[in-house]
């Protein structure tokens, strides 16, 4: 029986790197999950769809943030802050790349717009970039960890969903754990993301690169002309500045990013910041950038119900106990190099929490980690794959801001960058850290 949650992820897990989607590689390996374990199709699809609703309030979240930061990004009050950092910057090299790590950073905690930034930000900068000889894998390195790095460690906006599926997933798994535990943990991987960026900023990218001398590789981005018209603030950016200070203070208040992100997306229209007929066209494109992300959720929490309900999990962890004894940093090693694979072909580290839950709890909790052990380990599995996947939000957006000419490959310029100053030292301090503790 514990071959099937083997088969089961490893066929998941090539279906994402062979560029099936995602979504439908999870379908697939659920059922076929479920039909090695004997269960019939009726079966086997109530149980997948009532183990959907574990990933119901995370789902909606996300769908509620994405209509929170088009409304933002709506009102043009992102335009002005760039338009003054970009003042600010004057071509110092340090400093332009701190403050892409500060803004790249604020969108994930403070001012919820995600990736929406980036085309505001980057392309207008393109030129300023060349003139100081500035290597793109620099900044492609600083927006990926402003990207990641905060949701690991804080939780406000997409950290608050991101530890809050941690700490939901351990106890539906039988581990009750605090959400302050939870952020205690997610600090190990978090230093091990700074320490990268150090690297990569001051060591590795730190020579001048001369594009001038290198020739279109790739396609340039699909990027829309960026308006650089003067800005000039109004009402609408003072009323909208209310309503991310009260989503965060509701979201701090509650915990809860769905009455945080409602809160916001609700003043937002009775503040007359975007006006009320642009509602239908907000929660459209919110959807469309989030929905994506949300359904993934919901059907990887029908795969780890699956796997439960099949009882293999729990066969593979009695068929492995004889190996699960004495050695804890070659069993975190091994599930952290499982987690790596399976986040790496999936793309999204919020996506493989229900999945790896569903694994290391039985197992970890079998080999004698202590549950805020465990959290380190799932986070860091989790956070792992996302920082060099290649069908990760948090390198195709890098990519597409920095390719408007053609002269920065998604792979070899932001992917491979980001996998070897993150995701080694993510890893080196998630398996000492889980050890230690």
């Amino acid at each position: 029986m514990q071959y099937i949650v083997i088969i089961s992820v490893l066929i998941m897990t090539i279906l994402s790197l062979l560029k099936v989607n995602v979504l439908l590689a999870i379908v697939i390996s659920a059922m076929t999950a479920g039909f090695m374990a004997g269960l019939s199709f009726g079966d086997l699809v109530g149980v997948f769809t009532e183990s959907m609703a574990g990933g119901a309030n995370t789902a909606l979240s996300y769908v509620l943030l994405g209509g929170f930061a088009i409304a933002i990004a709506f009102t043009g009050i992102t335009k002005g802050f760039v338009q003054f950092l970009r003042r600010a910057i004057k071509g110092r090299r340090g400093v332009i790349l701190g403050v892409i790590v500060i803004i790249a950073s604020l969108s994930q905690n403070v001012i919820p717009v995600h990736i929406a930034f980036i085309p505001i930000l980057i392309p207008p900068l393109i030129a300023l970039f060349d003139r100081i000889q500035l290597d793109r894998r620099a900044v492609a390195t600083a927006l990926t960890f402003g990207l990641k790095a905060p949701y690991i460690m804080v939780p406000l906006g997409f950290g608050l969903i991101f530890q809050g599926i941690i700490r939901d997933n351990m106890s539906e798994n039988g581990i009750d754990i605090a959400l302050s535990d939870v952020t205690l943990a997610m600090l190990a991987p978090g230093l091990g993301m700074a320490l990268g960026l150090i690297i990569a900023l001051t060591i590795t990218y730190r020579k001048k690169r001369d594009y001038s001398q290198i020739e279109p590789e790739s396609e340039p981005s699909s990027i829309e002309e960026v308006d650089d018209s003067p800005f000039v603030f109004e009402r609408k950016h003072l009323m909208t500045i209310i309503a991310i200070i009260a989503a965060l203070a509701v979201q701090i208040i509650t915990e809860e990013m769905v009455l945080g992100a409602l809160t916001g997306l609700i003043l937002m229209f009775l503040l007359v910041a975007v006006p009320y007929r642009q509602i239908e066209d907000v929660m459209s494109r919110g959807i469309s950038m989030m929905g994506m992300i949300a359904f993934i959720m919901l059907t990887a929490s029908g795969f780890a119900g699956v796997l439960e309900e099949t009882g293999s999990v729990e066969a593979l962890v009695n068929a492995s106990s004889g190996l699960l004894e004495g050695n804890q940093l070659f069993i975190a090693f091994i599930l952290l190099l499982v987690g790596l694979v399976i986040t790496m072909g999936i793309g999204t580290s919020f996506g493989t929490i229900p999945i790896l839950a569903v694994l290391y709890v039985p197992i970890a909790t079998a080999a004698g980690f202590s549950p805020m052990a465990i959290a380190v380990l799932i986070g860091t599995a989790g956070a792992l794959g996302d920082a060099g996947s290649p069908a990760s939000d948090s390198t195709l957006g890098p990519t597409a801001g920095l390719n408007v000419d053609g002269k920065h490959n998604h792979i070899w310029d932001t992917c491979v960058p980001t996998f070897l100053h993150f995701n080694i030292p993510i890893f080196i301090f998630g398996l000492f850290t889980s050890v230690m503790l």
